[in-house]
């Protein structure tokens, strides 16, 4: 990921905006569309393999079978691992969503 000298001040304000865009989608289809228009089919594959191993880590599947199941590296399974553990509770959220919506 590209960094600015000293622009830490910009870039909270640009995600700020872009959460309160993301927020105002009103469905499934809205945020996709918008994913698609925002991101590189490569950044898009590589969010989509971080979340698709959130659910596994949360019900404690080990990290080799989280890899042979979803072919995520283990590098990355171990990534996400510490930010579900030690993030800003943002896959908990998204988590706890979905399972409100399972039920």
């Amino acid at each position: 990921m590209k960094r600015r000298a000293n622009d830490t001040e910009q870039t909270e304000d640009a995600i700020a905006d872009l959460a309160v865009a993301l927020a105002g989608l009103r469905s499934a289809e809205q945020v996709r569309a918008f994913l698609e228009d925002l991101c590189t089919p490569a950044e898009l594959e590589a969010m989509s393999d971080r979340w698709r191993v959130v659910p596994l880590l949360n019900e404690g599947v080990p990290y080799r079978e989280i890899h042979d199941r979803t072919q995520v590296s283990v590098t990355t399974i171990g990534r996400v691992a510490r930010v579900l553990e030690r993030g800003t509770g943002g896959y908990g959220a998204a988590l706890h969503r979905r399972a409100a919506r399972h039920r």
